[in-house]
């Protein structure tokens, strides 16, 4: 597979960019835990050998990734939509909430986005480029989305040592057989999703589910199972 280049980047500031960050986001499918996203915005060096869509990487090379990404972009921060925000406003609208906060947080304010996916579900005012597999073609865009699993998968790491029965260390929130039979007898944590389908296959806790939320912003979301 080819490596990411700056081919996007560089497009965007020949038409009048003048800072571009990538951004990419992790946990969307999972059942526990928040969605994180990462922005990350380069200088346009030669990115650290091996930078890649963080799905195609073992755990271990993320993390070595990781820590060759963080001192090497020219910036980059974190933005989270905790479980409850999920319930509350839908993924769409937390996921938007999850970016803006993200950018937000960075030092420098970008002017163009280039978001990883079809869909562009930050909107106004951000001026957004959608690449297809962009955390594979795109440099920015797969910094993001390496920083984005290393933290998330760290943070689930911490909720695995308060809540060891559900195996966030190693499932980091999705589905996995050890979590659903954890749900199955212990029911949910404050940290999972209570409007998700999947209480409808745990009789004991389906009360608990909460009414889903439909979309607040445009666009429609697939899973991102990284």
């Amino acid at each position: 597979m080819a490596a990411p280049t700056y081919d996007v980047e560089r497009e965007l500031i020949a038409r009048g960019a003048r800072v571009v960050a990538g951004v990419d986001e992790v946990g969307r499918g999972a059942w526990a835990g928040p969605v994180l996203v990462a922005a990350a915005i380069t200088d346009l060096s030669v990115p650290p050998a091996g930078l890649t869509d963080s799905k195609l990487l073992t755990a271990r090379r993320r993390e070595e990734l990781a820590a060759a990404v963080e001192p090497w972009v020219r910036a980059y921060a974190f933005g989270a939509a905790e479980p409850e925000e999920i319930d509350t406003l839908g993924m769409t609208a937390a996921l938007r909430l999850a970016a803006v906060r993200a950018l937000s947080a960075l030092p420098i304010r970008p002017d163009t986005i280039v978001l990883d996916g079809k869909h562009d579900f930050l909107g106004v005012p951000w001026a957004v480029r959608c690449v297809i597999k962009g955390d594979q073609s795109c440099v920015g865009v797969a910094a993001a989305s390496v920083l984005a699993k290393v933290r998330r998968d760290a943070m689930m790491a911490g909720l695995g040592e308060k809540y060891p029965e559900y195996g966030f260390a190693g499932n980091a929130g999705y589905p996995a057989p050890v979590h659903r039979a954890a749900l199955a007898e212990f029911g949910p944590t404050p940290h999972h999703r209570m409007s998700w389908a999947y209480w409808d296959d745990l009789p004991a806790w389906r009360h608990l589910k909460r009414p889903r939320v439909e979309p607040a912003v445009d666009g429609q979301l697939g899973l991102d199972l990284g």
